[in-house]
């Protein structure tokens, strides 16, 4: 550890930035306590302004809001193409069988 290492912490829970939406989001993503440490630099004016970046990162990513999932359904040509290729599996398959004896 050097000794231009800095941490920089942002307490979620006690912040005024933030309104009760992006709070909430925060607490369920990253916890209540937000932590960035930079010791790349051997200045700790440089170490700092890492730090900051890092620590505003991690709040933007923990503040993102995933795109919703539009379902989609397989076109009539997919369906045919799966359903075409099954039966060419099974007639494969069973070519590979031994013959019925017949008695």
């Amino acid at each position: 550890m050097t000794a231009s290492r800095v941490e920089a912490v942002f307490d979620v829970e006690a912040s005024a930035a933030l309104d009760e939406a992006q709070r909430t989001r925060l607490l369920g993503k990253v916890g209540p306590v937000v932590t960035a440490v930079a010791q790349d630099a051997r200045s700790q004016a440089r170490n700092r302004e890492l730090a900051l970046e890092r620590l505003a990162e991690k709040i933007a990513a923990g503040l993102r809001v995933p795109r919703r999932r539009r379902p989609t359904k397989p076109t009539r040509a997919a369906r045919e193409r799966r359903l075409k290729q099954k039966r060419l599996a099974s007639e494969r398959k069973q070519t590979r069988r031994r013959p019925a004896t017949e008695d």
